[in-house]
This record gives C-alpha cells, sequence and structure tokens, in this order.
C-alpha cells in the first residue's frame, strides 16, 4: 500500500490548485481524477472565465479574490506564461437592481476601484454596448478573464515538477476515515493511504460523501460564442466583460479574448441532472435564440453568426455559497467544494487554502461563510421532514 501526507481526488480547479500548493510545501501529494484534467465534463473547462473583485453576492468574498489575483500572477511568473487577461468589467441591471447595488456595497466596503456611470456614458465609453437609457451601471477595471483549461494543466504540471505523483483517467471507489487517517481505493484495486484527502469532486461529490452531497444540485448550464459583428469593438482592449441584470435573469460574457468569439450564457439553470454522468442535452434552438435575442438588445456589437456551444455543469449548494472545509465527523476528509458557478477565480488561492486544511486542519484565510456543517444540518433537516 503506498503512502502519502495528501491526496487530493479530483484535478479540475480547485484539485489542480491543491496539489500544486501542497507540493510546494515539501509533502508527498498524490492527485487522482477519473478523466483527464481540463476535461469537457468539468465545471472548468469552456475556455474562459471572468474575475471581479467587487463581489455582489457577498463582501466577504473580496479579500480571497484579492489573493487570488496575486496567486495567479504567481503561476504566471512561475510558469511564464500569461493566464489572466485583463478586461474590466461592466456590471448594470434595472433601476435599483441588487446585483448592482451589492456589487456598488461590496466596492465601497473594501475601498475598490469603481466606477457609476450612465448608461448613456457607458455606450460611448464602450459602443460594443447599448444599454438601457436607465440602467444602473458600475465599471470595474480590475476586472478579467482567465483562461481556465490553461491554468488546470499548469497546476497539474507545476506539481508533478514539485514531485507530486498524478493518476489519471482512474476512478477512485471509496474514502475511509481510518484512525486519523485516509484509506483511498482506487477502482483497479489498489489502496492507497494518506494522512488527509482532499475531496474537489466537484459533480462527482455523491459518489464519495452522499451526506455532503444530499443537498446540492447539479445543473445544466449552455455556454454560446458569437462572432461579432464589429470585432474591432468586442476585443479585450475595447470591450469589457459584462455582467447584466434583466428582471428575468443574469446574463453574463466575455469580450473576443481567444479569437474565438464572444462569448455568452446565462446564470439560470438549463435543467437539473441527477448526476454528472448523465448525458446533457445540447444547447437547443429555444436557448440559442433566447441568448441571441439578449445579445442583440444589450450587446448588439458582438450579435453577429453563432460560432459555437458547449455546455458545462454547475454544482450549486442551497445558498449558493461555497462549501469548504474539515467534514465534522473525520478532519481528515477536507471537503473542497462545489462553488456553485462561480468559483473558478478562486481556484489559486483556494489550493492554498485546502493545502492548510490537509496539512494543519486550519486556515487563518476567512472561511466562514463556506462551512460545511450548514450543508450537513440542512441536510438533516430535510431528511426529517422526509419522514413526517
Amino acid at each position: 500500500m503506498r503512502s502519502f501526507d495528501v491526496a487530493v481526488i479530483g484535478l479540475g480547479a480547485m484539485g489542480a490548485a491543491t496539489i500544486y500548493a501542497a507540493a510546494g510545501r515539501g509533502q508527498r501529494v498524490l492527485g487522482v481524477d477519473r478523466y483527464q484534467p481540463g476535461h469537457h465534463r468539468s465545471s472548468s473547462f469552456g475556455e474562459s472565465r471572468l474575475i471581479r473583485l467587487a463581489y455582489f453576492e457577498d463582501p466577504a468574498y473580496v479579500p480571497l479574490v484579492r489573493e487570488a489575483y496575486e496567486r495567479w500572477r504567481d503561476l504566471e511568473a512561475a510558469s511564464a506564461e500569461n493566464i489572466l487577461i485583463p478586461t474590466g468589467v461592466i456590471e448594470a441591471g434595472f433601476p435599483g437592481a441588487p446585483l448592482v447595488a451589492d456589487s456598488w456595497r461590496s466596492s465601497t466596503e473594501h475601498n475598490l476601484r469603481s466606477e457609476r456611470l450612465t448608461a448613456t456614458a457607458a455606450n460611448a465609453r464602450f459602443p460594443a454596448f447599448d444599454l438601457p437609457g436607465d440602467w444602473d451601471v458600475i465599471f470595474q477595471p480590475d476586472a478579467g478573464a482567465l483562461l481556465p483549461e490553461k491554468a488546470i494543466h499548469l497546476f497539474v504540471a507545476g506539481a508533478k515538477a514539485r514531485g507530486a505523483s498524478v493518476r489519471l483517467n482512474t476512478r477512485v471507489i471509496r474514502v475511509e476515515p481510518v484512525g486519523d487517517r485516509v484509506k483511498i481505493v482506487l477502482e483497479d484495486g489498489e489502496r492507497i493511504e494518506a494522512g488527509s484527502a482532499v475531496v474537489a469532486a466537484g459533480a462527482w461529490i455523491a459518489d464519495l460523501l452522499p451526506d455532503v452531497a444530499a443537498s446540492l444540485r447539479l445543473t445544466r448550464q449552455p455556454l454560446l460564442w458569437f462572432q461579432p459583428l464589429k470585432p474591432a469593438l468586442t476585443g479585450p482592449e475595447r470591450m469589457p466583460a459584462f455582467l447584466f441584470q434583466t428582471p428575468a435573469d443574469v446574463i453574463y460574457g466575455l469580450p473576443n479574448v481567444c479569437g474565438t468569439g464572444v462569448k455568452a450564457a446565462s446564470h439560470l439553470s438549463g435543467g437539473d441532472l441527477a448526476s454528472a454522468e448523465q448525458a446533457r442535452a445540447e444547447v437547443s434552438r429555444g436557448e440559442i435564440e433566447y441568448l441571441q435575442g439578449q445579445i442583440r438588445r444589450y450587446v448588439p456589437g458582438a450579435a453577429g453568426t453563432l460560432v459555437d456551444t458547449s455546455v458545462c455543469i454547475y454544482t450549486r449548494s442551497p445558498d449558493a455559497h461555497f462549501v469548504v472545509g474539515l467534514h465534522p465527523q473525520a478532519p481528515q476528509l477536507v471537503i473542497a467544494s462545489p462553488c456553485s458557478g462561480h468559483g473558478f477565480k478562486f481556484a489559486s488561492v483556494m489550493g492554498e487554502i485546502l493545502a492548510d486544511l490537509a496539512i494543519d486542519r486550519k486556515t487563518d484565510r476567512p472561511i466562514n461563510l463556506f462551512n460545511v456543517e450548514r450543508l450537513l444540518r440542512q441536510t438533516s433537516v430535510q431528511g426529517h421532514r422526509h419522514h413526517e
């Protein structure tokens, strides 16, 4: 039986960052993934991800995303590769839109660079947009686009260079706390022993930790890319990323950072999935027409021909916050996420946090908002109601 200090199950964004961080601290590390990192069934694929400092979801995220920026720059320096492309972000919505109000609250609470604009001024500065005249608008100049598949590959390659062992195309059958350690059973029958195990399995978390996964939802999320009508206006130097709250939806997108078109999507669920392995319906004509209509209305400079579509998966907690921490009944098990569709930007700092928890069973970074106990309490309540 091979023995490690830290085993990490799942090498998506959080798991890949964790093996990189833990190996950098001199730990004997094993990372295992049932596929190849960056695979198309994960939550971390899709060419680009938005990173922003002012955080409408909760101001408590801001200290973490500040450090995430630093850690992304560290990875760039260590790999001599570009991962974070500056774009800025426009956040806008109908008068009184909570997204805009909460982002401004986050910005003022943490003294971030943000600028209130009229819709007319925003349209003049960024002519790819055509925002309604009465909308509330904020511009964050420090936002940008991350390249997720590239980042994951760099984390894994960097971890291996630091001495980590990696098993790919290998499924973990079981994770068993034994004493103060963990035994891990692989599909080929091999048994691994580790001082701690970080379960970063994303949408596959139910296979290993059903108690944690009981109140989570898996949702299908269509992604679309459009050929810009006005290419000169839709590159990252002229068009920021965007988050728009309409009365019915939150739509978001990124400029043409990779030369493949302007990416756009909705935060609404495209339908629940029973499991991560369930076949995901292709993007439907109705979904295409809906998002095309949104882009024509609000981002006409991007509203050209549909270039590509894809479908990713969100693992959503009931309150849409992350789930990160030690398992209350087995502290040698570290639970890493789910991230409810807004976590990739934090991967660089979350790897450090998860390494803290795996090695020291604690972290000085602020993660109280993400405590695991809230999920298990909710599961207990749901179970009780089920039997009434």
